[in-house]
């Protein structure tokens, strides 16, 4: 019982560390821009994909293909964002969710004509692959190595956010738009930037996720209501928030449906209704009070 405890919180916990992956940008974006971008996991599948055309086609080594998943779901979303999003900044919370659930509609109509409905398989490096031991325990290679690396990451985003020139600016924004362009802050530049971000994390989460999370057309649909709960259980705006939100909510899904895999499927759902209880504004903003 012990060890299968101890299974279940290490799966927990390398799940719940590609939500947040995934989920941090929009988090950030929902906080600084106040635009509900539900076509958010789109972006996550666009790195997923190149990450396979990538490793299938040209033969690339993995760790390559995750910075180009990266810079190239930024580079999208920088694009989309002057193109399109920042056109709707000022419009109804109910245009933002037509106008990006009409985005991830296309996107999934676009992977299914591009890639077929199947999932899609990725080759991982031979040192990713199999177990590894600690404290007489065996752990999976590949799942250890997404801990570390989103150790890194949140960890590099926190002195991005907290330590920089930029990060004061994106933290001046959040606080005051107004308040910080009238400051001489370029504002429109911090949304495109932070956007820009928040989707290229997005990437490289769906690259890093396709071993754990799988790779379909319906990515962004199936997974949807997953970032969106991260960032509401910690709060939008925050590093801190949505890291311990989808910590606690990916533990308590691999739990859920290890345990009483009959109803596991809902576990995740009474938890957030439970810490919504206890923490309306977010365990974000709960974190930053004590702070």
């Amino acid at each position: 019982m012990p060890t299968a405890f101890i299974g279940v919180l290490f799966d927990g916990i390398a799940y719940g560390s590609l939500l947040f992956l995934i989920s941090v940008g929009l988090s950030v974006t929902m906080g600084l821009m106040n635009f509900i971008n539900l076509a958010h996991g789109a972006f996550a599948m666009l790195g997923g994909y190149l990450c396979v055309m990538l490793l299938g086609r040209l033969g690339l080594p993995f760790l390559l293909t995750l910075p180009l998943a990266f810079a190239a779901a930024a580079c999208a979303g920088l694009v989309l964002e002057r193109l399109l999003y920042r056109r709707l900044y000022q419009s109804s919370p109910l245009d933002q969710v037509l106008f990006s659930m009409g985005m991830t509609f296309m996107a999934v109509a676009a992977a299914t004509w591009l890639f077929g409905p199947s999932q899609q398989p990725v080759a991982l490096p031979e040192w990713l692959r199999g177990q590894v031991r600690l404290l007489g325990l065996d752990f999976g290679a590949y799942r250890l190595f997404l801990i570390a690396l989103v150790v890194l990451i949140a960890a590099a985003l926190g002195l991005l956010i907290g330590r920089t020139r930029f990060g004061a600016q994106v933290r001046a924004a959040v606080d005051n738009r107004q308040a910080a362009a009238g400051l001489g802050i370029n504002v429109g530049r911090v949304f495109s930037l932070t956007f820009a971000l928040g989707s290229g994390l997005a990437g490289l989460g769906g690259a890093l996720g396709i071993d754990v999370l799988g790779l379909d057309p319906t990515f962004p649909i199936k997974y949807m209501v997953y970032f969106l709960l991260v960032v509401v259980v910690g709060g939008a705006g925050t590093i801190r928030g949505p890291l311990f939100a989808a910590l606690l909510l990916g533990v308590a899904d691999v739990a859920g449906k290890y345990y009483v895999p009959g109803i596991g499927a809902f576990v995740i759902y009474a938890l957030m209704v439970l810490l919504l209880l206890l923490f309306p504004a977010g365990l974000g903003n709960r974190l930053k009070g004590r702070a």
